[in-house]
Parts: structure tokens; C-alpha cells; sequence
């Protein structure tokens, strides 16, 4: 007979979407779409909807993990200005990178590894 060794029963940790916001600025675009690794560079898969004065925004929902991604704007791959990383692509241009933690609080620990540090070396004043 065969024991089962996961005494408790509950089911392995299962990829949990976090939601990502897109958000682009264009001043004259009439179509904005997204392509990337998160959706096998299909950008009419993810066309952005506008809130008026050029702005453009996406919600969507991505496991955890690190994805390339561009904008595609009137036709015209770019860049997201907001990118904090980017790398080159086959094809002579640069992809933006969007890393998607695993929980919101992870998402904050890791913008604040990104924060300048304070000067620990202040003065402190006599009293």
C-alpha cells in the first residue's frame, strides 16, 4: 500500500497573479498597445484604453517574474519612459524589463532597496 506523505492534504503553492498597471503619456498617439514576453509580443492582445490628454493606461494580471516588454504607439515600438531597466533586443532597439514580485510586500521591499540611503554620518545637535 501506498502512503500518501502530505499528511495535511493541501495543495502546492500555486502562481498567484499580482495586478500591474501600464500607464503611458503620448501627447498626439491615436492607438497604444503593449507587447511583450507576457503575451508572446502580441500587442493587439493588450491595447490600452485612454483617459483623455494623451494619457493611456492597461491593468492587467502577471505571475511573479521578470518580463520584456514595449509600447506600441501609431505602429511605433518604444520604450516605456517609466522603465527603470531595459535591455537590447534582436532586432537593434532596446525592450523595457518589468519584474512582478510575488506579493505586494515584496513589491514595496523592493522599491526600497532602490531608494538612496540616508546619510547616517549627520551631526546630531547638542542640547
Amino acid at each position: 500500500m501506498k502512503h500518501n506523505h502530505n499528511h495535511d492534504n493541501t495543495p502546492g503553492p500555486e502562481l498567484q497573479l499580482m495586478p500591474v498597471r501600464f500607464e503611458f503619456t503620448h501627447p498626439t498617439a491615436q492607438n497604444v498597445c503593449i507587447a511583450g514576453t507576457f503575451n508572446q509580443w502580441r500587442h493587439e492582445a493588450k491595447p490600452l484604453h485612454s483617459s483623455g490628454a494623451g494619457n493611456w493606461w492597461k491593468e492587467s494580471a502577471l505571475a511573479p517574474g521578470t518580463y520584456e516588454y514595449c509600447f506600441i504607439v501609431d505602429g511605433q515600438w518604444m520604450l516605456d519612459p517609466k522603465a527603470s531597466e531595459s535591455v537590447p533586443n534582436p532586432f537593434g532597439g532596446r525592450n523595457s524589463i518589468l519584474k512582478v514580485a510575488s506579493s505586494p510586500a515584496a513589491a514595496h521591499l523592493a522599491d526600497a532597496e532602490n531608494l538612496p540611503l540616508k546619510n547616517s554620518n549627520k551631526q546630531k545637535s547638542k542640547i
